[in-house]
């Protein structure tokens, strides 16, 4: 396997330049090969989507322990010369940051939780949560909308995704501001003020959520938060309550981070390409395949983890026993391999569905329809309440010279923050 020395590329998960602007970055191991193990880590870049799309869809071959976090800590014992590295990861994962929840977890275990969390996410409750979630989004964007300016990020985005993944999970109205205070921290992969990185920011809501799930199976009542604590896994056993409450907080976390950045992105491009705005504008029916678009081209997380459990090969290179490989969503989504004019938005592209922004296989985001369906209601009720809407040049520069801070995370992909104005309908 190649390598190259560690002067000749920056480090893709501390430095602040990458995490700003990573596409200069793809576009430099993209030169490398799809497959390429970076020098800083020894981790195994994987920027081809083809090459990426097979990894995730093979969840016999590859562990998804170290999903999350990646590199850091990584597996605490080094393989050995065994063919089969399931006995070391399973005897690691009581280590491991985040390995108690669903994505991070490998068969048997993560095909018997998923159906469990399967049968909350079903197509008719997610019909049924349609209605709330236009109400919803009309009482919260409107006044910001008349207002005639707005943060997007903490105004709206973030406020709307997480009471949306709230209300599908009942969580009571009273805790809904504790729940914004600790999601609004720092998030998985990001650096805190101390040089450490946080690799578990969910482990605040286990108090909260066993409460929960302990008071409904006590005391049924009908809500969402007795159909979580009462749901079987599919041979029909009950699950121990803190398995119910692991898939209850990823769910809720996960479910309001990557809503979240997809309108705070699609929004940010919309306000820089007035045409496409109008466009949309005058045939919302478009939306949908403008949000897949917004999807591929800004992925809202940049990568994901698996571990080899075998020798194997992957775009002809030989991949070890062990090895930690990372699909990098970002890079893979504008693979000019696999598309055409991949840095181009293009909404009737042949391929619009084939990008890899929610995984793919067994581990494909079980959110992600909820995810779309906020950002078409988002994305209709912004443009249907407006007659325009741009970056405030105030806060972010005139165009051409604009002044954008990012997430510093290498897991997560988005706006820190988004200062739009807006023109209300009415008033044009």
């Amino acid at each position: 396997m190649t390598t190259v020395a560690s002067d000749d590329i920056a480090d893709f998960f501390t430095d602040a330049a990458v995490a700003i602007d990573p596409y200069p970055w793809y576009e430099q191991i993209r030169a490398r090969g799809p497959v390429w193990r970076e020098p800083h880590h020894g981790v195994v870049m994987i920027s081809g989507l083809r090459e990426a799309t097979e990894v995730l869809a093979d969840s016999d071959n590859w562990s998804s322990c170290l999903s999350v976090t990646g590199p850091f800590p990584g597996l605490p014992e080094q393989p050995t010369d065994e063919d089969d590295l399931r006995r070391i990861i399973d005897a690691a994962r009581p280590t491991l940051p985040m390995s108690e929840h669903l994505v991070a977890m490998d068969p048997p275990d993560h095909t018997r939780h998923r159906a469990l969390l399967m049968r909350l996410l079903t197509p008719r409750r997610l019909k049924q949560s349609e209605d709330f979630v236009r109400e919803l989004g009309a009482q919260q964007i409107g006044p910001l909308i008349e207002r005639g300016h707005a943060e997007l990020l903490k105004e709206f985005a973030s406020n709307f995704a997480l009471l949306v993944v709230a209300d599908l999970l009942g969580v009571p109205a009273e805790d809904h501001a504790k729940f914004r205070k600790h999601l609004g921290a720092l998030q998985p992969g990001e650096v805190n003020a101390e040089g450490e990185t946080v690799l578990d920011p969910l482990s605040f809501l286990t108090e909260y959520f066993s409460r929960y799930v302990e008071d409904r199976r006590e005391n049924p009542r009908a809500d969402m938060l007795t159909a979580l604590a009462t749901a079987t896994f599919p041979d029909g056993a009950t699950p121990e309550v803190i398995d119910v409450v692991h898939i209850a907080s990823f769910l809720f976390a996960a479910g309001q981070e990557t809503s979240a950045r997809l309108m705070v992105s699609s929004a940010h491009h919309l306000a820089e390409h007035k045409d496409l705005q109008q466009h949309l504008r005058e045939h919302p029916e478009e939306i949908p395949a403008a949000i897949e678009e917004y999807l591929r081209l800004e992925s809202p997380v940049k990568a994901t983890f698996r571990v080899s459990l075998h020798d194997t090969t992957i775009g002809g290179v030989d991949i070890p026993a062990g090895q930690l490989v990372a699909m990098l969503m970002g890079a893979a989504n504008r693979d000019a391999a696999a598309m055409k004019c991949p840095e181009a938005f293009d909404a009737h592209r042949d391929d619009l569905y084939q990008h890899i922004a929610f995984g793919r296989g067994a581990h494909a985001c079980p959110g992600g329809a909820l995810a779309r369906m906020e950002a078409k209601v988002f994305l209709e009720q912004l443009l249907a309440g407006t007659s325009d809407f741009d970056l405030d040049e105030k806060h972010h520069g005139p165009p051409g010279s604009r002044n954008l801070d990012y997430d510093m995370t290498y897991i997560l992909r988005g706006l820190s923050k988004l200062q739009l104005t807006f023109t209300p309908k009415d008033a044009a």
